[in-house]
């Protein structure tokens, strides 16, 4: 009989060892590349979504998240289909939190998460072009469409009664996308709307040709820590402007960092306000997160959308996620704010419905991307200052 008992114990034991396993999420953001000093923020972040959701003990049945960290590098889309490859076949990772910016994102897409039916929830890329990119169901995104920021930009411009600007863009997916979106918003003159590429030591050309154009302020859709920080700073040393209004690109510390030059610059971000957005401040303030950082929020509320929808199936798989991302994104349901999922995991466990709200108030609408908000700020005495959640 004690033999019989250690038998049942030990088969129980071992029964209890095959639901609880350790699963791997993939994050592809470009932590090198013109973006590289806002995607550890990024990725933080989502570790957290990650980590609160393993310490609840209830994730299918005990299981755990890991991060398997893989570089987009932002613009080479070889790298960054290398890069999700390794993290599909290598490591086995189950959905992939980003990938960051749009080109590489629309190749890792199509090259890579459809053909292996992988999920990609990007917190970052807003090219407009992802709406009605063929992905099978399998991609969605926690920051609204570059169309509305597009929009927010004219009117910015409009409010503050200036009529005639210069553009410069990267040229890329995400540069050439979000120019368009503000061309056809913007009533006033575009004077010139010319690329510019990364990377570059020497922006004379680019800023002398945008000066020769005229206008009272320089658009600038770029990169923070290539091409459009330079181009501000050329463009002030050389005369050619000192009025910017910048894109969601530009946003970070080390723009702050050129000085008194970035001061009284115009700038608009994807931002959100609410109990949600103050619950994960508190929470990734508390984690050592720069939570001010851009798409902080975005990247948390991405994570935990893909345990989420994991939970909601009941298993660890690319299925699962797939085909559960909106029921929990979306009403009807139970509000689950950050740092709210021992709730959400008992009510999913129950068979029950939540709307996950976390940190960026997510509603994900029309091809599984956020409907969103943004802020408008300026830099007034060395910090960014909110003028409006719009």
């Amino acid at each position: 009989m004690k033999k019989l008992l250690l038998a049942t114990t030990a088969a129980t034991l071992m029964t209890g060892a095959a639901f609880a396993e350790d699963v791997k999420v993939g994050i592809l953001l470009g932590f090198t590349g013109p973006l590289e000093t806002i995607m550890p923020h990024m990725a933080d972040s989502a570790e957290l979504a990650f980590k609160e959701i393993s310490e609840t003990g209830k994730f299918l049945g005990g299981s755990t998240i890991s991060s398997v960290r893989g570089d987009s590098t932002c613009v080479d889309a070889s790298a960054a289909t290398a890069a999700a490859e390794r993290l599909i076949t290598a490591d086995g990772v189950v959905a992939i939190m980003g990938a960051d910016c749009s080109g590489v994102t629309g190749a890792v897409l199509s090259n890579v998460a459809v053909p292996n039916g992988v999920v990609m929830i990007s917190p970052s890329a807003t090219s407009p072009g992802l709406s009605s990119i063929e992905d099978n169901g399998l991609f969605f995104r926690t920051s609204p469409s570059d169309a509305r920021q597009g929009e927010i930009l004219a009117d910015v411009l409009e409010e503050k009664g200036i009529t005639s600007v210069a553009v410069t863009y990267n040229n890329s997916d995400y540069g050439k996308g979000l120019a368009d979106a503000f061309a056809a918003n913007y009533d006033g003159e575009i004077t010139l709307s010319a690329p510019h590429e990364d990377g570059k030591a020497d922006y004379s050309a680019e800023i002398a040709a945008l000066a020769s154009a005229g206008g009272e302020l320089l658009v600038v859709l770029g990169y923070i820590d290539q091409g459009g920080k330079n181009i501000i700073q050329s463009s002030v040393d050389t005369g050619a402007f000192d009025m910017f209004l910048v894109g969601d690109g530009m946003y970070g510390e080390s723009l702050l960092g050129l000085g008194d030059i970035v001061e009284g610059i115009l700038g608009v971000v994807p931002w959100a306000e609410g109990e949600g957005t103050d619950m994960f401040t508190k929470l990734g303030t508390d984690a050592g997160i720069l939570v001010d950082s851009t798409y902080t929020r975005e990247s948390y509320d991405a994570g935990a959308l893909i345990a989420l929808a994991m939970a909601k199936g009941g298993a660890a798989t690319r299925e699962a996620v797939a085909a559960n991302v909106l029921d929990v994104a979306n009403a009807p349901g139970e509000k689950i704010l950050p740092g709210e999922f021992d709730k959400a995991l008992d009510i999913l466990a129950a068979g029950g419905d939540i709307d996950y709200v976390g940190a960026t108030n997510v509603e994900l609408i029309g091809p599984g991307e956020a409907a969103g908000s943004y802020r408008y700020y300026t830099i007034t005495d060395g910090a960014y200052e909110t003028v409006d959640i719009r």
